[in-house]
């Protein structure tokens, strides 16, 4: 279900938005409202995960700079190709799901190109249904609906084209130490940066439909990130806390995921082979592969031609894995 904020409360977040300390009276000014309203809307955006502080003499000061999605920045980094190519774009102040929101609408024919994305998601998921942690503004969550003439079989390695184009994006913006992580992991030094979902639906031999999420982790508040039960880390973190411009790069992953999205039936994983290999942060670890209740133990060898993950176990055996969880730690044997 999506929530919307107001816009006084747009406009505090605008002033707010560079960290710095700005008087009630100031605020009170500026958006033409009482100074006890200031305080009752900064109130309200608490109860989306908007931290702030007061202090007497100073004022109001968010706990973290937050930079508002808006849908012309985004559009400005396209192409015309790429503009041309979206039928519609939607940003969510609060939504459950842009993955499953749009499947949603891919029931009821929208078409190709839709684009949905939100400051904060109430029930994102990740892979087996792990939660997403997504505090307001601190992240970049973003789906597209894609429809293929062919059947699901035909797009079985979307998401590994679909991790280079995101890993793509990151570099453009000088995050060179990202990384993937198979099936669907956006990696850096060992900690996760981000992930990817796709959800795919219907004929087996006919057209079929694909929304493709991906999750990127911009500024992550201690406390929230908290529920994250594996190593994570954050833009922030990464570029040793310059700021990168959400608007700009969610343009940037705009245009990655919808020039795979648009070629993928006719190129398949074979265009995208080798920058993935070059990508894989995993390849020579020791790790342990779970596939249901059954457990494998070895040593990565990367992917083979159609995607599908290699371990060479303690007896040499060279074993491949189309599906299945991937743990690893480097201190292990």
């Amino acid at each position: 279900m999506a929530v919307l904020i107001s816009d006084t409360q747009k406009k505090i977040l605008a002033v707010l938005a560079d960290g710095e300390f700005h008087s009630g009276a100031e605020l009170a000014e500026a958006l033409g409202v009482s100074r006890s309203a200031v305080w009752k809307h900064l109130h309200g955006l608490h109860a989306l995960g908007v931290g702030h502080t007061a202090v007497s003499g100073k004022g109001y000061r968010l706990t973290r700079p937050i930079e508002l999605l808006d849908g012309a920045k985004i559009l400005e980094q396209l192409s015309d190709e790429n503009r041309a190519q979206i039928s519609k774009l939607e940003i969510h102040d609060q939504i459950d799901s842009t993955n499953t929101y749009l499947s949603g609408l891919a029931r009821q024919n929208a078409p190709s190109g839709h684009v949905c994305l939100a400051e904060r998601q109430s029930a994102g998921k990740g892979r087996r249904g792990r939660r997403w942690v997504s505090p307001f503004g601190g992240t970049i969550l973003l789906s597209i609906l894609w429809r293929f003439q062919q059947g699901p079989a035909a797009i079985s390695a979307l998401s590994l084209a679909i991790g280079v184009a995101a890993v793509r994006a990151l570099r453009e913006h000088g995050i060179d130490k990202a990384g993937l992580k198979w099936p669907n992991d956006i990696y850096s030094e060992g900690k996760k940066l981000g992930g990817i979902l796709i959800e795919v639906a219907g004929e087996n031999e006919g057209p079929c439909y694909a929304v493709t999420g991906i999750g990127l982790n911009l500024d992550l508040p201690e406390d929230e990130a908290a529920a994250i039960d594996q190593p994570w880390t954050d833009l922030r973190r990464i570029a040793g806390g310059k700021r990168i411009g959400r608007n700009e790069l969610a343009g940037a992953l705009i245009g990655q995921l919808l020039a795979v999205l648009t070629t993928f039936e006719q190129t398949g994983l074979a265009a995208y082979l080798d920058e993935w290999r070059e990508y894989d942060c995993l390849r020579g670890e020791w790790a342990r592969v779970y596939i249901g209740a059954q457990q494998f133990d070895g040593t990565l060898e990367g992917i083979d031609a159609q995607g599908l993950l290699l371990l060479r176990d303690a007896e040499q055996r060279l074993r491949a894995f189309a599906s299945g969880e991937v743990s690893f730690r480097r201190a292990w044997p």
